[in-house]
């Protein structure tokens, strides 16, 4: 029985999933434009100050801005329904754009990393106060934005937003203790110094991200998950001989997806079993769109899949 095609219950999820986006995107208007007039001072003020912790928060706040805008345009797209050509909709563009963010911020990293070591180099003198003045109007401005960004749906892309802002965030705070130790001390290299700390702090939670939007890209199990575990749990069903090209996937954040056969030993019972496996996938592993095709056993074995399946754990 192939092509074979199931209800799977998704009206609820997909009105759930409407509402939810169309709360989406406020916080993320409110952080663009305030992200964005605020780079601009904070660049000019890194120009008049020479400090390289404000023109490297500066630069990376003005890729928080085309990162902002990249996520607005995330949201717009998930919002369009699917299509004849489209026909789980636009809700993955979420995912590209999050590593889109992720790459962005890798070039930010780099030449932060390049402008301290020639900076430690070639030391040149800070106006502290100034420096102090405008990072803890940044320390403010992005502690609002994270905390608008935080009453978002949390999906990858606005996660990949908030790290953006988390890390102007820290580049706030290191311009704020360069700022200090300044003009306590004089000693201008805290200045590069505090720049490679943050960048280090950013690479770390940036490759985090690319890897988890490479895994969605690459159609991978989720890392929450074991695809065996779910596999067995299926095969137990009563009723249940095997299961085999079993495959799990992201569609977008929030939504998983999964496929397989399954060979049953009275095709009769079918329909009980569909729903109970449903109910198994949704309640157990939050998984809600489902597609599974029955078999019976003699039809599977005449497939001669090279996939080993997956039975029943024996008692």
């Amino acid at each position: 029985m192939s092509g074979l095609y199931a209800h799977h219950g998704h009206h609820h999820e997909a009105q759930d999933h409407g509402h939810e986006a169309s709360r989406e995107g406020r916080g993320l208007w409110m952080s663009l434009a305030l992200t964005a007039a605020f780079a601009v001072i904070e660049a000019g003020a890194g120009l008049f100050a020479h400090s390289l912790a404000l023109l490297s928060d500066a630069g990376h706040m003005l890729s928080d801005t085309l990162a902002l805008a990249l996520s607005l345009f995330a949201v717009w797209m998930g919002r369009r329904p699917p299509s004849a050509r489209h026909s789980y909709g636009f809700a993955r563009t979420e995912i590209i754009v999050a590593f889109i963010n992720g790459l962005a911020l890798l070039g930010v990293v780099t030449a932060i990393v390049i402008a301290a070591v020639g900076r430690l180099q070639h030391p040149e003198p800070v106006a502290g106060g100034v420096v102090m003045v405008v990072a803890a109007l940044g320390i403010l401005m992005n502690g609002g934005v994270v905390y608008a960004l935080s009453r978002e749906r949390h999906t990858l892309n606005t996660r990949s937003a908030i790290l953006h802002v988390l890390g102007d965030l820290l580049g706030s705070a290191a311009a704020l203790v360069a700022g200090a130790v300044v003009t306590f001390t004089g000693w201008d290299p805290i200045d590069p110094i505090l720049s490679l700390v943050i960048s280090g702090l950013i690479l770390y939670s940036t490759v985090q991200l690319l890897r988890e939007t490479l895994n969605v890209l690459m159609e991978g199990v989720p890392s929450h998950l074991d695809l065996r575990a779910v596999g067995r749990a299926l095969a137990e069903v009563p009723g249940t001989i095997s299961v085999h090209d079993l495959h799990i996937w992201t569609l977008s954040s929030g939504t998983l997806a999964l496929s397989a056969h399954v060979v049953v030993d009275d095709l009769d019972r079918w329909s009980g079993l569909l729903a109970t496996m449903q109910d198994l996938l949704r309640e157990r592993f939050d998984i809600g769109h489902v597609t599974l095709q029955p078999e019976v056993l003699n039809t599977s074995l005449i497939r001669g899949r090279p996939v080993i399946p997956i039975h029943p754990r024996s008692s």
